[in-house]
């Protein structure tokens, strides 16, 4: 099963096209996107079947985040040993570096996004949706409590993320834009619980990152395991998995984006993303009164 979120709207994917998930249902599910993950269970039931839907086309520029407002967004640094070493950090196999994106940054799967500034650097990631609520549970246990997978980019503005006596990860990777998702949540029945993914990114055609998912230090059931012991996980929330090596500050010398750069993301079995950077504008401000 394929989820979008088209022009604010919950839809199912299927071949030709897209259905309506708040008509298709009969108002048993909202229109919202946020509205069908508190009710996952119900909604697998329901969607099961889609052999009674008529789908209407869509053009992919209609398409928004998948999860676009969840309660919590995870991410996960230096999660595969090879990007660890080409930044120069230290990687702990069993201790998985944990900072959140503010959902504020959340886009959809294309378009343009304002760069920051000249150190904006690329990192595809794997993300997981929550589908159940997750209070300490198990490795063997977590993947029943996830939704399914969609396909991330973590862009991170390394000044301001290497910035000060502590890093401040949350903050360079949380300009508006910098956490893109999409183009579809794809539900585990598609894409194999565990299964190894290719994951690839390009910056104006040139290959930049190519990898799989099983070269995860710490893998996604273990992720979960970790962080709800801690955290309880809800239904809606995203959990960034990491990213392979490739990013531009591993070069030497360092390479960034810049005005004008496309960066394509995919991940083999659940889509591609495609987003240009552009000039920053500058907002109109209001006066205190």
């Amino acid at each position: 099963m394929r989820i979008a979120n088209l022009n604010g709207r919950a839809k199912l994917l299927i071949a030709g096209g897209v259905v309506d998930i708040a008509e298709a249902s009969r108002g048993e599910f909202g229109p919202d996107p946020m509205s069908i993950y508190p009710r996952w269970a119900d909604f697998v039931a329901w969607a099961g079947d889609e052999t009674g839907f008529s789908a209407m086309d869509y053009r992919v520029e209609e398409l928004g985040p998948p999860i676009p407002r969840p309660r919590q967004v995870f991410a996960i640094g230096l999660n595969y040993a090879e990007h660890a070493a080409e930044t120069g950090m230290h990687a702990a196999p069993d201790i998985p570096a944990l900072f959140t994106k503010f959902a504020t940054s959340l886009t959809g799967p294309v378009g343009d996004i304002a760069l920051s500034g000249p150190s904006v650097d690329w990192e595809v990631e794997l993300v997981v949706v929550i589908g159940r609520e997750a209070v300490k549970v198990t490795a063997d246990e977590a993947w029943c409590h996830v939704a399914g997978v969609t396909v991330g980019q973590d862009f991170s503005d390394r000044d301001v993320q290497m910035s000060g006596a502590c890093p401040q990860f949350s903050l360079g990777k949380s300009f508006p834009g910098y956490g893109p998702t999409g183009p579809v949540l794809v539900t585990l029945d598609e894409v194999a619980a565990g299964e190894s993914l290719r994951l690839r990114c390009w910056v104006n055609d040139e290959l930049v990152q190519d990898d799989t998912t099983d070269q995860m230090l710490v893998p996604v059931p273990e992720l979960i395991e970790r962080i709800s012991a801690i955290c309880t996980l809800y239904p809606g929330d995203l959990i960034f998995t990491g990213t392979p090596s490739g990013v531009g500050m591993g070069r030497i010398p360092a390479r960034y984006l810049r005005v004008g750069d496309v960066v394509r993301t995919r991940i083999d079995g659940i889509g591609e993303m495609t987003h240009r950077f552009v000039i920053p504008t500058t907002p109109g401000t209001e006066p205190c009164r």
